[in-house]
This record gives structure tokens, sequence and C-alpha cells, in this order.
């Protein structure tokens, strides 16, 4: 397996370093359109590589997919691992293609809301532009796993893991996501700095949150009818974590899960809940407000920018800030339904990560380490064997069993980070 990871932002960069202790394959590219960036991350993972010499740094415009597919046929790669924001997801996801490749990505091709009832009914949703071409991949023997991150990723490998080995019927599949991270400034007191991309963030975070629902779907044509739209932040509700992180308000956001899980794992309702805060949402509505979100340029003294590419430049690199965050992040999918007794059932599938572990080992900070920690398990079922497929898929059409036990098995055997389960009471 010859990897080429595409962006060597925070995540690029963990990735890099926990495959480094890995030995399923056989070259990992690193590739930015920074150099010097792409060469900090490959000293950084060479340190700790225990094969040596596997690690090699490159530059590429993810925003070309003919540049994409020149670097991947350079360096012969074999899978094309996309960790650089989602705007460039339908390049990158076209060059791998075009190169004879096999794709991951942690997030998918974006969404438009719908044009004129944007809080009802979904538009293009995400993943959409990915899925129109499944038929391509299918017909070149050629795999596109795509949401393999963690939140859409291991909650979706729990949802698979949910339907096959723990409930008969499942009534509703809610993501929940969650922390109590702190990051500090220079005087030590509490400052705001997004613990993963805020170009992302204010994606996901202000557009229309999309829900699912299987009675929907029933009633019109099938899948394709059960989605629809609700308003930013709506129906908050405290959602209680396990410790360390205890009780964090938590509000419908668009993700990818919500558009995955119904295609292969069947639910009444699937929805996702993220922990923002009221610091955070009011922040993010601020800037709507402002138009500082927007994505289309304005002209500035005669250049042209993107007012979101602007708040994400002036906010501290989310990579740099680990040495000054405490507390821990929680990624996790609570399950309801009839269990595999007949009993009501009610679980909470989760991952937490502490960002003091995860800086001490990897020199990560937490939310980009849980982020980058899954694809990498992902490529290692793969080169095994163990997964396989073609076409787009998401991590749902997979056997959850190899991956969550190679995910918690202690290290050297797995990655040596566990998952958890929690009763709860029906």
């Amino acid at each position: 397996m010859r990897i080429v990871v595409v962006g060597s932002g925070g995540v690029g960069d963990a990735v890099a370093r926990i495959a480094a202790r890995r030995d399923f394959f056989e070259t990992m590219v690193v590739a930015d359109y920074d150099p010097a960036r792409a060469r900090r991350t490959v000293a950084a993972a060479a340190e700790h590589d225990v094969v040596g010499g596997r690690f090699v740094a490159a530059v590429v415009d993810a925003s070309d997919a003919g540049a994409v597919e020149a670097l991947v046929r350079e360096h012969s790669g074999t899978h094309v691992l996309n960790a650089v924001d989602p705007r460039f997801v339908m390049p990158v996801f076209a060059g791998t293609l075009a190169a004879g490749a096999d794709y991951l990505d942690m997030a998918m091709s974006l969404s438009l809301p719908h044009p004129e009832r944007p809080h009802e009914e979904v538009g293009l949703k995400l993943g959409d532009e990915q899925f129109a071409l499944a038929g391509s991949w299918h017909d070149a023997g050629r795999l596109a796993l795509v949401g393999m991150g963690v939140e859409p990723g291991l909650s979706d490998v729990f949802a698979r893991y949910a339907a096959d080995h723990l409930f008969s019927s499942i009534d509703e599949l809610g993501v929940r996501d969650g922390a109590n991270l702190v990051v500090h400034g220079d005087d030590g007191e509490p400052i705001f700095a997004p613990s993963f991309s805020i170009w992302t963030t204010i994606e996901e975070c202000l557009n229309p949150p999309v829900i699912w629902s299987a009675e929907r779907a029933a009633a019109g044509s099938g899948t394709a009818d059960g989605w629809y739209t609700v308003p930013p932040f709506s129906e908050p509700e405290v959602f209680q974590f396990p410790e360390p992180i205890g009780p964090v308000e938590c509000v419908h956001v668009e993700h990818e899960e919500v558009l995955l899980m119904p295609r292969w794992v069947d639910a009444r309702k699937v929805t996702f809940k993220y922990g923002l805060g009221e610091e955070f949402i009011s922040v993010l509505r601020t800037l709507h407000t402002l138009g500082l979100d927007s994505t289309t340029p304005v002209d500035v003294k005669g250049v042209a920018v993107s007012p979101r590419d602007v708040v994400a430049a002036v906010l501290p690199d989310p990579a740099t800030i680990g040495p000054r965050m405490t507390g821990s992040t929680c990624a996790g999918l609570l399950v309801t339904g009839t269990g595999a007794d007949g009993n009501p059932r009610e679980v909470y599938l989760h991952h937490i990560v502490d960002n003091a572990w995860s800086m001490a080992q990897y020199g990560a900070q937490c939310v980009v380490w849980q982020t980058a920690v899954n694809p990498v398990v992902a490529l290692e079922l793969l080169a095994a064997g163990t997964w396989s497929g073609v076409g787009v898929l998401g991590p749902e059409a997979f056997d959850a069993v190899p991956f969550l036990e190679l995910l918690a098995a202690p290290v050297p055997d797995g990655y040596g980070s566990p998952w958890g389960l929690e009763e709860r009471a029906v």
C-alpha cells in the first residue's frame, strides 16, 4: 500500500504521526500547498517510523484535479487520503479516480440549501456529488470510502455495530458530540480558539441541519424522501456525556452521518447534535450577521478575499493549540430501540480522548488525533483485505467488529484507544 495524504494541516499531520508506528504500508506521501508544512509533518513522523524511510513530502494544489492525479501517478499511489477542507473534496475525488487509486475522506462534498425552503426541505445534500459518481467508481473497480473520520466515521461504525449486535430494531441513531476543552492564552486565561477547522465548523453549523425520518421515507418514494431540514441550532438539549465531560448543551447541526446511516442501517430516525456551547453559538451567529461566514470573495482595496478565509487566517491554527489546551473530547452515538432480547434498550457508544494523553504520546491535540486515527485504522484493514469493496461506500457498509477491535487493542497489536458502551435507563 502506497498512501498519498493530501493536506498536512492538523488532521493530516496527526495521520502521519499515527501511521508512523504501524507497518502495514510501504510509503506515505504527505502533500500540501505549503512545502514547509509538509516537510515538518514528514520530519515529525520520521522520528517514530517503525520501518524507516517511508515518508515523503510533496507539493500539491488540492483545488486542481489534474494536479492531484499527477501527484498520485508520480508516486504510484494506491490509496489517497483526503485531509483538506471539504471545499476541495471534488477535485481530490476526481483526481484520485483518474489516477486509478482508491480514496478515503473524512468530510464529504458540500451541500447547497434549498433555494426556497432551506429550513424545511433539503437542496443538494452533503455527499450528493460523490454518490452521483458511484457508478464510475464501481465500473473502474475502485473504492471510495467516504466519511471515514471520527464524526462522520467512527460514529457510523458504531451504527453498524449496534444494528448487527445490540438491537433487533432501532428507533433512533442519535450522534452526540461534546467536550470540555479549554484553550488558554499567554496570560493563562481562556480564549476563543476552535479545536477544528473554523472553515469547516462554520459550514456545518450555519447550514440547515438535516434529519432523516423513516416515516417520511415510507410516505414518499423511498430513502431520498426521508431527509428534511430544520433551522440552525434547533432543539437544544442537555446531553449527559461520560466523565470527565459531564452535561453539555447540544443542538442540531448539519453532518454527514445523517446522510450516510440511512443508506445502510435500518432506523426510524437519524440525527446529529453537537455540543457547541453558548459562546460558540454566539460567535457563529455574529459571523453570520456580519457576513463573515461567506465564501464569496469581496473586494478589499483591490484584492479579492473570501470573508471566511479571513476569519480562518486570524484565528489560531488548530494544529498549534494543543500545548495550550486542556480537557477531553467525546464522540459517540446514542442508540434507542429494542434490544436483541426483545426489551427496550438505550446505549451510548462512545470514544473519549484526553488532550494531555494525545499531546504526550503523539504531539497532536486530541480533536485532530481522534479524527485522524480512524482513517488510519481503516487503511490498515484495507491493506489486510479485512475490508474490501468497490464503488462509493460509507463506513456502515463494512463489518464493524474488526475496526473496533483494532482501534481498542493495546499497542503494538492495535492502536491502544478503547471505546465504551454505556447502558442508559429506558
